[in-house]
C-alpha cells in the first residue's frame, strides 16, 4: 500500500442550475426521515453483508476525510478543504495516521469539495531525475486521475478537477481536465526524497504545489455558495456495526448521479434502508431485523478477513472503477491492507509475511532476501522495501532508524556479481552486513516492496518477489 453544480459566469446554463438546486432539495428532504426497510430478516442479512463490503473502503476513506478536513483537533488535520498539508520528512514509527505508510516519498495531502466549482492543481517544473506524483482518489476510493512523472511528465502545468455535475468546456490555460464521480475527492502527492540533505529541495518544490478554485484561476466571480454540510463525527465502533448504514447514506449524497452499473445494486441495498442522504436509526427497526443486519455486518467482516489473508500483492487491488470492474471485495481488501495504494502502472506493492516454510516472519529469526542481478526489482524510477509490524502495520522503531531499504539507500552493498542480499532480523547482522540490514521487531511482521514505474514483467508473473530464507 481517491466544480460540480455551477459553471463559470458566462458559461453557466439555467437548466444546470435548476437541476443542481433540485438535487440539493431532494437530498435535504431525503434526510428528514429514516429510509424504509422492506427486506425479510434472511434477505436483510445477505444484503447487509454485501453492503458492508461495498461500504468498507468508503467508511475508512471518510475516517481520513473527517480527521484531515473536518476535525481541527485531529493531529492529521490539513486545514480544511482546498488546502495542502505538506510533509517534508519521511514517516516514522510515531506516525500512525494510516497503515502501511510509504517511507520513501514525503506526502502532500489535500481534500477538495467540488460541489461549488472545479479546482485547479498547479505544479512546477520538476527536475527529470526526481520522481513525483499526485494520485487522485474519489469517495469510492477509486484512483480516477494521475498527475506526475509517469502520467503527465515533469513539466509545469495546470490541471482542472471537476465533479459529476459540472459540464463545462476546458478553460483557457488548463492542460487537462479530470472528472470525478464524486463531489468530495482526495489528492495524495508524493515527492521523492534522497536523505536528510535533500529536505530543503523537497520543501521548495512542495511550496509550488497550488490548489485554486476555477473562478479564482480565471479571475472571475465565484459561483453562489452551496449548502453547508454537517459531517457526522467519526466513530469506528459505530462505523463497523449496523450504523455503517448511516455513514454510507451520508456519503452517497456526494456520489450522485448513481453510476449506471450500480443502479440495480442500490435498489437492492435500499431494502435495508440504504439511500443517498437519508437518515438511518436502527432503534426504529424490529429486534429481528436489527439482529439480521448486525449478523450481515459480521458476515461481511469475516469474508473480508478471509480475503485479506489470501492476498499477497497489490497488482490488481487499486485502480479506477474500470480496473476494479465491480469487484467490491477486492476494493475492500485494498482499503484494509493499505488504503490509497497506487494503480499498478504507477507503482506496485508486493511482499510477504511468511518465509520459505510458510511460517510467520518474526524478528527473533534472522532471514536473508536474495536478489540475483537479473532479478532485482524492475523499476523505471526506484524501488524500496519497508518493514511493518503486525497486526498494526506501522513502521518499526529500531536502533539505526531505518524503516526501509532499496536502490537509493546510501551505502547499500551489492555482490561482485551484481547480486543483492537484504538481511532482516531484530539484532544487527554484524558490522560487515549492517549496510544491508532492515531491522525487524521482536514479534510478527510483514515486508512490503514498492516498485515505482514497474516493468511489465512484474504484472505477467515473470518477475517474482524472492522468499525470505532462514539464516
Amino acid at each position: 500500500m481517491k466544480s460540480s453544480q455551477l459553471l463559470r459566469i458566462g458559461g453557466i446554463s439555467l437548466g444546470l442550475t435548476l437541476t443542481t438546486l433540485t438535487h440539493q432539495y431532494a437530498a435535504a428532504q431525503a434526510s428528514v426521515a429514516t429510509a424504509a426497510v422492506t427486506a425479510s430478516p434472511d434477505e436483510a442479512r445477505s444484503i447487509a453483508k454485501d453492503a458492508f463490503i461495498y461500504a468498507y473502503p468508503m467508511l475508512f476513506n471518510y475516517k481520513t476525510l473527517y480527521e484531515q478536513a473536518v476535525d481541527p483537533a485531529s493531529k492529521s488535520y490539513v486545514g480544511g478543504f482546498g488546502k495542502f498539508r505538506n510533509y517534508s520528512h519521511p514517516y516514522g514509527p510515531e506516525n500512525k495516521e494510516i497503515v502501511t505508510p510509504n517511507n520513501d516519498t514525503p506526502y502532500s495531502w489535500a481534500w477538495l469539495d467540488l460541489r461549488r466549482e472545479p479546482w485547479v492543481l498547479t505544479v512546477p517544473a520538476v527536475k527529470d531525475d526526481r520522481y513525483y506524483v499526485f494520485q487522485w482518489i474519489d469517495l469510492f476510493t477509486y484512483n480516477f486521475a494521475y498527475v506526475g512523472s509517469r502520467a503527465t511528465g515533469n513539466g509545469a502545468g495546470h490541471y482542472l478537477f471537476a465533479g459529476p455535475n459540472w459540464h463545462g468546456d476546458t478553460p483557457k490555460g488548463i492542460d487537462k481536465v479530470f472528472r470525478s464521480e464524486t463531489d468530495l475527492i482526495l489528492t495524495l502527492g508524493r515527492t521523492a526524497l534522497s536523505g536528510a540533505a535533500d529536505v530543503k529541495n523537497v520543501q521548495a518544490i512542495q511550496k509550488q504545489y497550488q490548489l485554486t478554485p476555477l473562478s479564482a484561476f480565471e479571475h472571475t466571480s465565484a459561483p453562489p455558495p452551496v449548502t453547508k454540510v454537517t459531517f457526522p463525527k467519526w466513530d469506528e465502533a459505530k462505523a463497523t456495526s449496523i450504523d455503517f448504514i448511516a455513514y454510507l447514506n451520508f456519503l452517497l449524497q456526494f456520489t450522485q448521479p448513481t453510476a449506471p452499473s450500480e443502479v440495480e445494486l442500490m435498489q437492492r441495498f435500499a431494502k435495508i434502508g440504504i439511500a443517498p442522504g437519508q437518515a438511518f436509526d436502527p432503534a426504529t427497526l424490529p429486534p429481528a431485523m436489527r439482529e439480521a443486519i448486525e449478523q450481515g455486518v459480521a458476515d461481511g467482516m469475516a469474508a473480508l478477513a478471509d480475503a485479506e489473508k489470501h492476498t499477497t500483492s497489490s497488482y490488481d487491488l487499486f485502480g479506477s472503477r474500470q480496473d476494479l470492474n465491480g469487484d467490491y471485495t477486492r476494493r475492500a481488501v485494498a482499503a484494509a491492507m493499505g488504503i490509497y495504494g497506487n494503480t499498478k502502472e504507477e507503482a506496485v506493492y508486493v511482499g510477504t509475511r511468511v518465509n520459505a516454510d510458510h511460517e510467520q516472519l518474526v524478528g527473533s529469526q534472522p532471514y536473508v532476501i536474495h536478489f540475483d542481478k537479473k532479478d532485482l526489482p524492475p523499476a523505471k524510477f526506484f524501488w524500496s522495501m519497508t518493514m511493518y509490524d503486525l497486526p498494526a502495520r506501522h513502521l518499526v522503531a529500531n536502533p539505526i532508524n531505518r524503516y526501509s531499504i532499496g536502490d537509493r539507500t546510501k551505502g547499500i552493498k551489492y555482490g561482485p556479481d551484481g547480486s543483492l542480499d537484504i538481511y532482516i532480523q531484530q539484532s544487527s547482522p554484524g558490522a560487515d552486513k549492517e549496510s544491508n540490514w532492515l531491522p525487524a521487531p521482536e514479534g510478527a511482521y510483514t515486508v512490503i516492496a514498492r516498485i515505482y514505474g514497474p516493468d511489465a514483467s512484474v504484472f505477467n508473473g515473470i518477475w517474482k518477489f524472492p522468499v525470505p530464507q532462514k539464516r
